[in-house]
């Protein structure tokens, strides 16, 4: 009975789990049903918004078509225009070309006719004469000689003169004219350089345990470093300018970065150097623009700016070197000489002072064999090595007197400091030898000396032949350039006290 009932029981869930089957899947069919509709009415949305885009951007495709068209029927039309002017234009031209052949072939004719008409009248008057045109002129040019000898003579003395005197002070105007255009400020160089430093401390580190550190520094630069007493600086000593320059640059590096050692003082004096290189090819660019000179090939130019870190008489050769160019320019353009080559030849005169410290020789025969090596006209190394001592070459010439004029200003050779403070102490010691000197103190860079005489044994008639007695001693045993001027003072001053 229990079995039975158990069946009843499973047939029954089974209807019922059936009837809920059948219902949860006519629930989701139904529900499919919607979202089918749904996605195709979405979809029939979506294709009929596709359609209006599309037939929006046909449309506009279309508009830019017509307009494009448009556009290049316009600029057709506008160059068939110029073509058709241009056509005009040279047909003009050749009706233009055939009636100036024309009427050159007439002037020819007419020309001819001209000299056969001469011709003819020259035979005339030879045989009328019975001399030849020559002949004829010798016998004018002899008796005008004997008839007015004597004034012939006072008019070639007067135009000779003339002549004379007109050169005299053109050429004075041309090299003050020369001398005032190119009167720049010239630099004198000296053998040391100052570093500063932020601190004292900083000098322990750069000399280095045991001093490491400044033995690596001067082996890698090729200079003197002094570390002395003086408060905030150190001083770089050495007659090489390029390698002061690097030494310079590669101390202020390291004292700023703060790390030094020998592995960091290798770094950055490689990395100065490098950069120098570069500075050094930039400088002999800058010097050809500005002296005006193109088509340097980059091994002149190099070897240009290395005259950056070298000097003569205290000034700077690179810097002479544009200052000659362009007095020399000046010059040639005044005498009628090729200005562009005068400055050529100026502007690499001193080139072979770059190497001067590798090769032997005279500087003007080293920088001719330079000219030649890198591929430069002959005629532009020969000049070069005329310039010392010029005979028959007019640029060599022109680049001589402007060299010499460049060289022999005032202010010129200026020395080193040590020098210029010797040249002041030498001063005053002349001023003090006299007896009659108390004091006496050599100011303005050395052109003028200021002397207190003593006014216990100087009256107002010694004062005055006391400052000619002490220039003269200054001529005598001092060699100088320009003028150094003598002031005497005599003062004597009272002092009293109101009680």
């Amino acid at each position: 009975m229990e079995f039975l009932y158990l069946l009843l029981g499973i047939i029954a869930g089974f209807v019922v789990s059936k009837a809920l089957l059948n219902k949860t899947l006519a629930g989701l069919q139904q529900e499919s049903k919607v979202t089918l509709e749904q996605a195709k009415q979405k979809a029939d949305d979506m294709l009929h918004d596709a359609e209006g885009k599309f037939r929006k951007l046909q449309q506009e495709s279309k508009e830019k078509e017509r307009g494009v068209r448009k556009e290049m029927e316009a600029k057709q039309s506008k160059l068939l225009k110029r073509e058709q002017d241009l056509e005009n234009q040279l047909d003009a031209l050749d009706k233009e070309r055939l009636e100036i052949d024309k009427n050159l072939q007439i002037t020819k004719e007419t020309q001819g006719k001209y000299k056969e008409m001469l011709t003819l009248q020259d035979q005339q008057l030879q045989k009328i004469s019975g001399m030849t045109q020559e002949q004829a002129k010798d016998f004018m040019f002899e008796k005008v000689q004997s008839d007015h000898a004597e004034l012939l003579a006072d008019y070639a003395k007067s135009l000779i003169s003339e002549v004379k005197k007109d050169s005299v002070e053109k050429s004075k105007m041309i090299l003050a004219l020369a001398m005032q255009k190119n009167a720049s400020e010239i630099a004198s160089e000296n053998t040391s350089t100052i570093v500063d430093l932020p601190s004292d401390d900083m000098k322990g580190r750069i000399i280095g345990k045991e001093g490491r550190n400044i033995q690596s520094f001067e082996r890698l630069t090729g200079v003197d470093v002094v570390v002395d007493d003086t408060p905030g600086v150190v001083l770089i000593s050495g007659f090489d300018l390029k390698r002061r320059y690097i030494a310079k640059i590669a101390l202020e590096r390291l004292v700023s970065d703060g790390r030094i050692h020998p592995a960091r003082i290798e770094e950055v004096v490689l990395k100065v150097q490098e950069e120098v290189d570069e500075l050094i090819y930039n400088l002999g660019e800058k010097a050809a623009y500005k002296a005006g000179v193109a088509g340097l090939p980059p091994e002149i130019l190099t070897l240009l700016g290395r005259l950056k870190f070298r000097t003569n008489n205290g000034q700077n050769v690179l810097k002479q070197s544009i200052e000659v160019a362009n007095l020399a320019a000046v010059l040639a353009a005044e005498l009628n000489v090729d200005t562009s080559f005068v400055k050529r030849v100026a502007l690499l005169n001193s080139i072979g002072k770059a190497v001067n410290h590798e090769v032997s020789g005279k500087y003007s025969e080293v920088g001719a064999d330079i000219i030649r090596k890198f591929g430069l006209a002959d005629r532009l190394a020969l000049a070069v090595a005329e310039v010392v001592d010029p005979s028959d070459n007019l640029p060599a010439i022109v680049v001589n007197i402007a060299y010499n004029l460049v060289c022999s200003r005032p202010g010129i050779g200026k020395n080193n400091f040590e020098t210029f403070v010797s040249r002041l102490t030498e001063l005053e010691n002349i001023a003090k030898s006299f007896g009659e000197v108390s004091e006496a103190f050599a100011i303005n860079n050395g052109n003028q000396v200021r002397v207190i005489a003593n006014v216990d044994k100087v009256d107002d008639l010694r004062v005055m032949t006391l400052a000619v007695d002490i220039s003269k001693k200054i001529e005598s045993d001092m060699q100088y350039s320009g003028q150094v001027k003598v002031h005497v003072l005599r003062e004597k001053r009272l002092e009293a006290e109101a009680s």
